[in-house]
């Protein structure tokens, strides 16, 4: 163990600070419980008030802070600052919401809240409030009000792709002049392909309908009913008829709650879990109804 040399460390007795400076260009300081790296002889490790302040000795600026700080509405984090600017940038927890905040230009631009949720340029997932986010369950971009999922610079191609497992399941692509949705439709991805199978028998059974959604009284559309298609068509049709939320197993479940048991609103109504429709998926079933129509009308002609 090489020798320490006594000159290098001193203690001041008027602040009980202690100073280390082992080869004259650097100091560490330990005063009232804060150690400083390479602060600037004389001068107090609380910058920040952190435990810890690491710095550039050649000037004041160039701070970095570990801060750790008790209390319900206490930051702890990484700091970045000068002694004009402040917390110029900072990574912090805050403790008063349990979000991990990061701060760029003295403002923050960016946090991950309590739920998990990536958020730029906001502090909530409130979709009018600006700025992006990223949930558990979805993204969300916006840009001058209205929502932007991906902006394709040059050339025409997708900018969502889907994917199950590793292969690619569909996709949603642009050219300069519209959009399209698409999904897998490859013929070397399909087996047991026939022509010969009776479409109008099964369109006969579909029920078209009109109706308005009970947010929107004032607006009657032409459309289905999901479970009236299900049983015809039913790769058009996702989820089941009267679903409601339940409990899974590895939730956190309530006492008395057993996975499997239906959840509960705050009235103490189960939750819906609706089913949706994929209209496109009538189109096959459509159009190989009017060819066998064209047939008929034909061999009629004919006669």
């Amino acid at each position: 163990m090489s020798e320490v040399k006594t000159n290098k460390i001193s203690s001041l007795a008027s602040n009980n600070n202690i100073t280390i400076d082992p080869d004259g260009t650097g100091n560490t300081i330990v005063a009232s419980g804060s150690v400083g790296i390479g602060t600037p002889s004389g001068t107090q490790p609380s910058y920040f008030n952190s435990f810890l302040n690491v710095q550039n000795n050649a000037s004041t600026s160039d701070h970095a802070s570990v801060t750790i700080t008790s209390g319900s509405g206490g930051y702890a984090g990484l700091h970045f600052g000068d002694s004009d600017n402040g917390r110029i940038g900072q990574v912090a927890y805050n403790n008063a919401d349990n979000a991990l905040i990061f701060t760029a230009n003295n403002s923050e631009r960016m946090r991950i809240n309590s739920s998990g949720n990536l958020l730029i340029g906001r502090t909530n997932t409130d979709s009018n409030t600006g700025g992006h986010f990223i949930t558990t369950d979805y993204a969300f971009f916006e840009d001058n009000g209205a929502p932007l999922f991906l902006n394709r610079f040059s050339s025409d191609g997708s900018i969502v792709i889907f994917r199950k497992q590793n292969s690619n399941v569909g996709d949603i692509s642009v050219t300069s002049s519209g959009t399209a949705f698409n999904t897998s439709s490859d013929y070397r991805l399909k087996e047991n392909v026939t022509y010969d199978w009776d479409a109008t028998t099964r369109l006969k059974q579909l029920k078209p309908a009109r109706f308005n959604f009970i947010v929107d009284a004032n607006t009657t559309v032409d459309g289905f009913l999901a479970h009236e298609v299900s049983s015809i068509i039913p790769e058009a049709i996702s989820g089941t008829k009267d679903a409601v939320e339940v409990w899974k197993d590895g939730e956190e479940l309530p006492d008395g709650v057993s996975a499997g048991d239906n959840k509960l609103d705050d009235d103490g109504n189960t939750i819906p879990v609706m089913q949706g429709i994929d209209q496109s998926k009538i189109v096959p079933l459509l159009v190989k109804t009017i060819i066998e129509l064209e047939a008929r009308i034909t061999a009629l002609e004919a006669e």
